[in-house]
């Protein structure tokens, strides 16, 4: 009988948490997550000048903009699934040429929610923000949310014991 009334109260915290959690993803602004200030090249640079914006910002896509506008959004996806390992030269193509153009974009003000809908959806991993004069101002990523969603539950996320069928290896093989 005991355990049933433990079961009983772990399951009402575990709903009181995804209460918490969908309240916090479909009541608060973008804004507070503070996403990354645009970083944009113009639809005239090379692939070279994007990819190496993008690296050394660690960054996984790139805005374009011309006069202003956004016009697209090129990320490490489009040089991995149109670019890489047909002999092109990056210094000798351009952004434009293989960009999304006109992506879908929200606003600052825009719900969480609604961003982790386009993403899951649209099968993004960035979204672009922009004003009401459809100037680029900043980028939220599926990385932003994830990071916000493990700030909102930190003992959850950080006390996980480690899953020898899941570990983690750092990128030198250790």
């Amino acid at each position: 009988m005991a355990d049933d009334k433990f079961e009983t109260n772990r399951d009402r915290e575990e709903d009181s948490r995804e209460i918490h959690l969908r309240k916090e993803l479909l009541n608060i602004p973008i804004r507070a997550l503070h996403p990354r200030e645009a970083l944009s090249v113009g639809p005239d640079a090379t692939v070279a000048e994007a990819v190496n914006l993008m690296n050394q910002e660690k960054i996984g896509a790139i805005l374009v903009v011309d006069n202003e506008k956004l016009v697209g959004i090129f990320t490490e996806r489009d040089v991995l699934t149109k670019i890489a390992g047909r002999g092109y030269d990056f210094n000798k193509i351009y952004v434009d040429q293989y960009m999304t153009e006109s992506p879908e974009t929200l606003n600052v003000d825009s719900k969480v929610a609604y961003a982790l809908n386009m993403m899951a959806v649209g099968g993004f991993r960035h979204v672009p923000l922009v004003d009401e004069n459809h100037r680029a101002v900043a980028m939220i990523s599926v990385r932003d949310i994830v990071g916000h969603i493990a700030e909102l539950f930190p003992k959850d996320v950080l006390n996980l014991p480690m899953d020898p069928e899941h570990e983690i290896h750092n990128r030198w093989g250790g």
